[in-house]
Order: C-alpha cells, then sequence, then structure tokens
C-alpha cells in the first residue's frame, strides 16, 4: 500500500476546543505519544486485519502510519529510512510481516482501493 499518504492537524483540530485545548503542551504531547503507541501496539496485535482493508474501510493503514512516523522523524532532522518507520510500526521488518501475515488482495478489495483512492491518506514530504 505504498499509495498511501497524511496531513498535519491544526492546533485546533487536534484539540477539538474542548478539554484538549486547555492542555499545556508537553502533556498535549505525550497524550498524543501514548494515543500512537495505543494504535501501533493494537495494529500488532492485529496481524489477522490486512492493509488493504484497513485503506478499504479507514483510508489509511500501516504503512501509512510509517509514512506519518517517517514524515516527523524527517521534520525533527532524525535520519530513518521507510524500512526503519515500517518496523517501528510493524513491530518486525516488513518482509517478514509480509511472509507471515500478509494475505493476497482479492479482486473485489482491489477494485475497492481503486475506486476510493480519493479517499487514501495524504502525507505530504512523505515520499
Amino acid at each position: 500500500m505504498s499509495d498511501c499518504a497524511g496531513s498535519n492537524l491544526s492546533d485546533e483540530a487536534a484539540t477539538g476546543g474542548g478539554i484538549a485545548a486547555e492542555l499545556d503542551a508537553q502533556t498535549r504531547l505525550e497524550l498524543e505519544a501514548a494515543a500512537f503507541r495505543g494504535l501501533v501496539g493494537h495494529l500488532q496485535n492485529r496481524k489477522d486485519v490486512q492493509n488493504i482493508d484497513l485503506m478499504n474501510l479507514a483510508g489509511f493503514c500501516r504503512n501509512c502510519l510509517a509514512k506519518w512516523y517517517l514524515s516527523a522523524a524527517r521534520d525533527h532532522n532524525v535520519a530513518m529510512d521507510y524500512d526503519q518507520a515500517r518496523e517501528v510500526v510493524y513491530g518486525m521488518t516488513y518482509d517478514e510481516w509480509k511472509d507471515n501475515h500478509q494475505a493476497p488482495a482479492s479482486d473485489e478489495q482491489k477494485r475497492i482501493f481503486k475506486e476510493n483512492s480519493h479517499l487514501h491518506a495524504d502525507i505530504p514530504g512523505a515520499k
């Protein structure tokens, strides 16, 4: 799913104007990091969930998450490549994950993927 990509949330969009708007920057950062770790951990535990199904339902997948991570690393001048970012998200190398957990996509999954491509996450600077 190299076609996936994200966007940076504005402060207003990230906080929603509720309780999050009242958080100091460090607390907000720590909560967002914990949420990211929770999502990554959940996806690592749900090896049965295929990336193409995530893309077709939500417009992003593990590879998108890795691209957001890579984009953030680049923004912070952290030397990292896409394979290293995917290893953070997958908890193993991408080749290991593909060999052990990725099922071939059906024609129907591929059709939906193509039809919904305009809804896929857009991650500037991640390619």
